[in-house]
């Protein structure tokens, strides 16, 4: 992402705040995995989409119309000793010279400047809740100057939630992000595609996943969440990231699994026969979930509702269980009666971006949101068969799921990950290619 990219970002944001305003963001902490090992370092995602400044220990604060500079950035120092063992830091310097700041300092000044600064403005914009470590230190610099109010000391007269203005934000995506969520998506296509090609029985589900993982790494991606890679009964379960099950000739086997480039994500889902071939019975499932899935996507444009996708995915899905005798009833009041919610339990998508369930409101007031171009969402309905004695032993323990990335254009939906094969025959044609 270019530097300019992150100057349009915040000096939107400062139109929103006002000259009277103040915005503050803290990075995200360094988490422990265990003992003294750390996860590898991911900065919070608003922090970085303000600033593209990767390192922990870090503000950001921006101030419109300040005089002397309204992008500031606090950040450790340059350390010789420490940065030999964890890597070059940017310092106060770097943060101006490579990052843009106006001005820098080193975050251990921070109690005695930044105080200061929050003196002379009416509101303060900040997500409290998100770090309680920093929502205590706002506080005391808060008190602080309540302290000294006598002596004429000014007091901010208003806090703001950030996230409510920064999160709209984030839900339209520019011409850079797309590049770089079209980017994750390609990559994550290749992986599925490898897997495809890969697959047979007696395989371990984790053996399936470290292709994806090698695929990744390879493109200088990351997974973007937990591979959830599950055959047999575990594609009954929505959430499965054990992976450590046999590959059963005769069984299926869900894969949603995606990768994040540059802070975007991708998240895509394939489901496909461990042996290369579906059963009819798979197949008939198979096929239910893609026409939803198809109709959805077409439901994915501009001034539609953000529930219209799903509802139409729902419609396809339950009339076509009522055709399997799944569901019995007239296909109006199965809807109704939410009937459906046995077999398909879960929203038919979800915002994408620098999360994989990423921000925005779904809803504005009481009304469901209208998709508008810039927004990109998954499309990702599915039928879950549970293994339970009143469902006949042939649909026992199918699950599928189909997911792709789409984004809202102003000519209609944009999939992202599209060039991957959804269509039975042309998974059975990639699977026969190994």
């Amino acid at each position: 992402m270019k530097p300019e990219e992150f100057e349009k970002r915040r000096q939107q944001l400062m139109r929103m705040v006002g000259q009277d305003g103040i915005a503050i963001l803290p990075s995200a902490p360094v988490r422990m995995r265990s003992r003294d090992v750390e996860y590898r370092y991911r900065q919070d995602s608003d922090f970085y989409y303000l600033s593209g400044f990767a390192e922990p220990d870090a503000v950001l604060v921006l101030v419109p119309g300040r005089t002397n500079g309204e992008y500031l950035l606090f950040c450790r120092e340059r350390d010789r000793e420490k940065e030999l063992w964890d890597g070059t830091r940017a310092g106060p310097e770097g943060a101006v010279e490579i990052h843009g700041a106006d001005d820098a300092f080193p975050i251990d000044d921070i109690d005695d400047i930044l105080p200061g600064i929050i003196e002379s403005c009416t509101r303060v914009y900040y997500t409290m809740g998100m770090y309680s470590d920093f929502d205590t230190r706002i506080a005391e610099w808060i008190n602080s100057l309540r302290l000294r109010e006598s002596k004429g000391v000014h007091t901010p007269q208003e806090f703001v939630a950030l996230d409510h203005l920064l999160h709209d934000m984030r839900l339209y995506k520019s011409r850079a992000e797309v590049k770089a969520m079209r980017k994750a998506a390609k990559v994550a296509v290749q992986a599925h595609e490898r897997a495809m090609k890969t697959v047979r029985p007696g395989m371990m589900e984790f053996e399936v996943e470290a292709e994806f993982r090698y695929e990744f790494r390879r493109n200088n991606a990351w997974v973007s969440y937990s591979p959830i890679v599950g055959s047999g009964g575990n594609t009954c379960t929505l959430h499965y990231v054990d992976n450590n099950h046999e590959l059963k000739d005769g069984d299926l086997l869900l894969i949603d699994a995606g990768c994040e480039v540059d802070y975007y994500a991708s998240d895509i889902t394939r489901t496909m026969p461990v042996n290369g071939r579906f059963s009819p019975e798979q197949k008939a499932i198979y096929e239910i979930v893609l026409e939803a899935q198809l109709a959805a996507i077409d439901r994915t444009r501009r001034d539609v509702a953000w529930n219209e996708p799903h509802d139409a995915a729902v419609e396809v899905i339950t009339k076509g269980l009522k055709q399997l005798g799944l569901l019995e009833g007239s296909t109006a009041k199965l809807i109704e009666d939410e009937a459906y919610r046995r077999f398909f339990m879960h929203r038919t998508g979800h915002w994408l971006g620098m999360d994989v369930h990423d921000v925005g409101d779904y809803k504005v007031g009481d009304q469901w949101r209208l998709l508008e171009p810039g927004m990109v969402t998954t499309v990702e309905p599915g039928v879950y068969i549970p293994n339970e004695s009143d469902i006949p032993a042939k649909f026992r323990n199918i699950g599928v799921r189909i997911e792709d990335d789409v984004l809202v254009t102003a000519d209609g939906p944009d999939v992202l990950s599209k060039g991957l094969a959804k269509l039975p025959a042309e998974i059975e044609a990639l699977m026969g290619a190994a």
